[in-house]
Formats: C-alpha cells, structure tokens, sequence
C-alpha cells in the first residue's frame, strides 16, 4: 500500500500513537476490520459492533502478525504500536481518504435509487476490455463498505468502480470525500428510504451530494430518461453527460431498435458520437439497456473504442441475487431477492412477463417506504394483476398489501403468507414444473432461502 506507513496512518487519523520510533516507518500491507482476515504487517482496526467488539481479538491479531492495531481503547502494557482514537470508524474513513489520495488511479462513482450494482457490473465489464479494473464487491457501498474497497485497490489497477448506497441526507458526502471520483453516475431517483428524505426530491437533494467530492473537471453521467435528474443540466459549469433509450436533444448516447429476447437479454443498436454498434446484452430485462448506455458513455470518457466497449457489454453477466437466472431440474428460477423497492419490483414483474410458459410472481416486502408504504404495496399489487403473470404469492406483513392489489384487479391466482416459512410448507401446491419463478423482496425478508428451496 503506497505511502502507508504507521506515521502517515497517525497523522491521517489524528491519533495519539504508542510504540516504538522505528515502528512508525513500518508500511502497512494491508487494512482491515475483520480479525480473521489479518495478514502479516497488516493494520487492524478494532471497532465495537452491536454484538462482537474487536478489540477483544487484538492479542490475537497481533500473535497473526499483525503490525499494529487502531484502538478506541488505551491499551495497558501494550508490547506493540497502536493508534488510540476516539471513533474507529471515523478513523478508517480517514484512513481511506488518505490512501485514495496516494492511489494513481481514475475513479467512476456510482449511485442511484435502483441497479446500481448491475450499472457496476456493466461498467466495469466494459472498462476491463483496456484497463485492469477494481470493482466494489458484494454490498460493500456504505461507510464501512466503501472504505474496505479502497483499500482493496492495488498499484496493478488503472481504474476503480466505486458503489456508493445512502439512505440519509450526509451520507453521500463522507462517502464521496473518501471515493474522489472522476467520474460521477447516477442512474436514476426513485422511491427509496423515504422515511429519512422525504420524497423525491430529498433523494435527488442527498444522491447529488456526491459531486461535492468530484474531482476538479471531473465528468458526471447521468439517466436523461429521469425528470429529476433532467433537471441537472450543468455541474461546476461542465455540461453533464446524458442518455436515454430514445433520440433526445438531450441525450449524447441513445439506443433503437430494442428487441427483447426474454430471458435470453435484450438486443438493440447504441447511438453515439462516435459511430452505432449493434449489441446483445445478456443481462435480463430491458432496463439492462440503460445499463449499456451508461457503459457506453463511462467507456468513451475513458478512451475506450466502440469495438472494447461492445465487448465488455456482450460478456457483461448478472451476479447471484441480481436478476440473476438459475435452470433448475424442475423450475427456471429469477433469483432477485437482494433487495427491492417500487421501481425495482416494477422491472422484475416486467422481465418476469417476457418468459415463456407459466409464470410466478413471489414477492415480498419493501422496507424504508416511510408513510406511504402500505399504498406502495398495493399499487405493486395492480401492477402485477395487470401484467402477463399467472400466480402471484405475496410474502410478510406489507405483502398482504400486494396480495389486496392483486384481487382487486379480479380473477387473478394469488397467496398471502406472513413468513417463508409458510409458504415454503405449500409450495408444492401452488408451483408446477416448468414454472419460471420470480423471487424479489427487501433483503431482510430473506428470500434466498426460497431460492435455494426451489434449485
């Protein structure tokens, strides 16, 4: 890690250092939270967790050869360096912030409402047709997560493709003081954690925060498809880059002839500058295609040929969890229970209904919908009724929200259960083989175990 001695972590952090003089010169070669991940020479952060605090596992760490420890706690009689300061997490913020600055490398950073991780993904596919690229991994996009992934950028790497999660007004702040990216991109604003932003709005006022921590001249992309977002059409007085699945005065980047393959992803010709290319994307769905576009402009602001950028958007895959298709002996599973909100839940119903044969719809609750929560569910309910959906099963306590939608549209097949656990005991009546199967909620309903019920 470049730069990252014991001295410039203490002045990074403005901590109060106990150790040897010597020590201070030592490099750190690694940074982490977790005592089981510790490496030789490197620097463990010990942070109080709601139920295991760290700094029970310092001795440990350090007999693993860890070179020094970063301590909320003074440590009496202490044979080896550490750092005490006051807030371990704010101190591993600053620690990240510090290392991005030593980092030679261009940073995307990406937000918005809903798919940003398969934004990540399309982008960073398309990126690594050139360059050698680092991607956040997992949900690693918060104030711990975001951290952790810088220090997982090495000196190999030309390019990091940063996600960036909020849920509350300053969030994006600290979190783009930390990343410093060159290039910002916000795919959309919808309705998510409006209990903590209000409405629209709010969540357009707290993803925006993070040009606050652009670099100087730095390029912001943006989804021309979005009324909010249309609204922003210049930031530090550099004209924003937008696109859009149709032809707009605004839009730089534009796709046409969008055919849907179903499941098998979607194909259509992108528009730009540059010249047109015909693509298949495989990612499922048609929102996909915003994915592409964003891609595409990400790629040419970063030198990228339209041939490297076909490339990276044709080998683009979806991850576990994120609309993610599994061919299972008796059922083709949709597996996209990582998490969901109504615009999100609006696109899987819509990919669901370009299936072939029977088709299920599991879904389940929505968290941090605030005080519309309960007409938010409902209104997904209508929706499903009026798609090309044979089965509905609406899951948990705001699902019984889905379910009341869904029959008062008419005759359409559906279930409420309050838990998995319900469900799971009646699936074999309500399923049949061959069935393709959506199953999409919020994280915390835990539908996974569905998922792994039906391979």
């Amino acid at each position: 890690m470049k730069n990252m001695t014991l001295k410039n972590i203490v002045l990074a952090v403005e901590g109060t250092y106990f150790g040897s003089k010597e020590a201070l010169q030592k490099d750190v070669a690694g940074i982490a939270l977790d005592s089981r991940k510790i490496e030789k020479d490197w620097l463990f952060v010990a942070t109080k967790g709601e139920r295991v605090d760290g700094h029970s596992f310092i001795n440990q760490v350090i007999e693993n050869g860890a070179a020094a420890v970063i301590s909320e706690k003074e440590l009496i009689d202490a044979n080896f360096p550490y750092i005490l300061v006051e807030d371990s997490f704010i101190a591993l913020k600053k620690i990240a912030a510090f290392y991005r600055e030593q980092l030679d490398v261009k940073v995307v950073g990406i937000t918005g409402s809903v798919g940003k991780t398969s934004t990540k993904e399309m982008i960073a596919s398309v990126l690594s047709t050139k360059y050698k690229v680092q991607k956040t991994q997992k949900n690693f996009n918060n104030e711990v997560g975001l951290p952790l992934t810088v220090f997982s950028v090495a000196d190999e790497h030309e390019i990091a493709v940063l996600e960036m999660g909020i849920s509350d007004f300053g969030e994006m702040t600290r979190l783009t003081n930390i990343a410093k990216p060159d290039i910002c991109v916000i795919t959309n604003i919808g309705q998510c954690h409006l209990e903590n932003l209000g409405d629209r709005d709010g969540v357009l006022k707290a993803k925006t925060e993070i040009f606050a921590g652009m670099k100087e001249n730095g390029d912001v992309v943006l989804n021309g498809e979005d009324d909010k977002l249309l609204t922003v059409k210049t930031v530090e007085g550099k004209p924003v880059h937008f696109f859009t699945k149709e032809q707009t005065a605004e839009a730089e980047v534009y796709a046409s002839n969008i055919v849907s393959r179903g499941l098998l992803g979607t194909q259509c010709t992108i528009h730009t500058k540059q010249g047109d290319m015909d693509v298949h994307i495989h990612m499922p769905g048609e929102h996909m295609v915003n994915n592409a576009l964003t891609a595409t402009v990400v790629g040419l602001l970063c030198d990228l040929s339209l041939e490297q950028i076909k490339e990276g958007i044709e080998k683009a895959e979806t991850l576990a969890g994120r609309s993610h298709i599994i061919e299972a002996e008796k059922y083709v599973i949709i597996d996209d229970c990582y998490n969901a909100n109504p615009v999100s839940m609006r696109a899987a119903l819509d990919l669901l209904e370009t299936a072939v044969g029977r088709k299920v719809a599991i879904v389940g609750s929505m968290f941090e919908l605030g005080e519309k929560e309960e007409q938010l569910h409902y209104d997904i309910g209508v929706y499903g009724a009026e798609k090309n959906i044979d089965v509905v099963v609406a899951l948990g306590q705001l699902g019984a929200q889905i379910y009341e939608g869904v029959k008062a549209t008419g005759e359409k097949e559906a279930y409420h259960f309050e838990t998995v656990e319900e469900f799971l005991q009646q699936k074999d009546s309500i399923l049949k083989e061959k069935d393709t199967i959506l199953v999409k909620a919020s994280h915390g309903m835990h539908l996974e175990q569905i998922v792994d019920a039906l391979k």
